[in-house]
């Protein structure tokens, strides 16, 4: 094995010249901090395993799905997809060796990172623990509670001058975890302005796609375009993780909807409640309950076939109509008339 010897910049952002260094001439106050953020390092394979093996962990954990990013400019990326910038106030969601995290401080952001691992956590703090742009949650982010969390920081943000009205999520998520995370983002347009993730292509490409009368038409593509606008960016090689998965990442971006954008419902509850039935765990018992299945079959539960076929025609659909063939104004529609019923 071809071995190489290559020079490792410093992983902590806060290192000092050594002594022997030649003296610098000093530079104005905002240049100088706004250097000193650029010339963070850079993260690679080297500075990964160094990170990792710092604290005793020499492997990822497998059953939390821990992939690392080793090509910077992909993190450059995601950033960029966010539009991160000076004063924002960032959620990302397992931070790890603090790659990402070193990008988003670097573009001015304010992160509040949230870690279920605490050796993890431990490394992130200590990386990071010259600047009062972190926040480290070591939490379960699926059991964690964003609104207390975030409020006050806007609050405070917001308070002396200093935007934004709204936080942005940018993350490289464990794959194990996209539905959950999708799940619980989503419907919090009255914090977050948008969601950049890193997730599974096939995931990705799914959740962006609303496409009709594909087996890959969902209940969770009606959840996902019911709070947001969804875009696929790009797709990411396996090559650019260790250890490498056995498939492909794509960034994906959610633009959230505020409360008055949502499709005109009764209530969301009401509304996925015929969709899907359980939104907690897209539990499937309604609309998309075999979807090959005749609404005027699968939503009998809520009401008499003849009623859901006279709604069908009012909307403009067969009776005929199976779940795939409806669009989100579609179900909408078809909800509000159900319900008036």
């Amino acid at each position: 094995m071809l071995s190489l010897t290559l020079p490792s910049p410093s992983l902590h952002p806060c290192a000092r010249p050594r002594l022997s260094d030649p003296p610098r001439p000093p530079l104005p106050v905002v240049v100088a901090a706004a250097a000193s953020r650029r010339k963070r390092s850079e993260d690679d394979y080297h500075t990964t395993i160094k990170s990792l093996n710092s604290k005793g962990r020499h492997t990822p954990r497998k059953s939390l799905g821990q992939h690392y990013m080793l090509n910077s400019s992909i993190n450059e990326e995601l950033s960029n997809v966010a539009g991160v910038e000076e004063g924002d106030v960032v959620m990302e969601i397992g931070p790890g060796t603090g790659s990402l995290t070193n990008v988003l401080i670097n573009a001015g952001a304010t992160v509040i990172a949230v870690e279920k691992d605490p050796h993890m956590a431990t490394l992130v703090r200590d990386r990071f623990g010259c600047t009062d742009q972190l926040v480290v949650l070591q939490e379960d982010f699926t059991k964690c509670h964003i609104h207390s969390h975030l409020n006050s920081l806007l609050e405070n943000k917001n308070s002396v001058g200093i935007k934004p009205r709204y936080a942005k999520v940018v993350s490289n998520i464990p794959f194990n975890i996209s539905t959950d995370v999708v799940r619980q983002l989503l419907p919090m347009g009255d914090i977050f302005s948008e969601v950049v993730l890193l997730l599974q292509d096939e995931t990705a490409s799914r959740l962006a796609d609303c496409s009709l009368r594909t087996s890959e038409y969902r209940p969770i593509n009606i959840f996902v375009n019911f709070y947001s606008d969804p875009e696929y960016k790009f797709k990411v090689e396996r090559t650019n993780f260790f250890p490498q998965p056995n498939v492909d990442a794509a960034v994906i971006r959610f633009k959230l909807k505020q409360v008055l954008d949502y499709p005109p419902v009764a209530s969301p509850k009401s509304f996925f409640s015929m969709v899907i039935l359980d939104l907690h765990s897209f539990h499937v018992n309604s609309a998309f309950n075999g979807k090959r299945k005749m609404l005027r079959r699968s939503l009998q539960h809520i009401c008499p076939s003849l009623e859901i076929e006279a709604a069908l025609k009012n909307v403009g659909l067969p009776v005929t109509a199976r779940p795939q063939d409806l669009t989100l104004d579609d179900f909408v529609k078809l909800h509000n008339l159900i319900t008036q019923v």
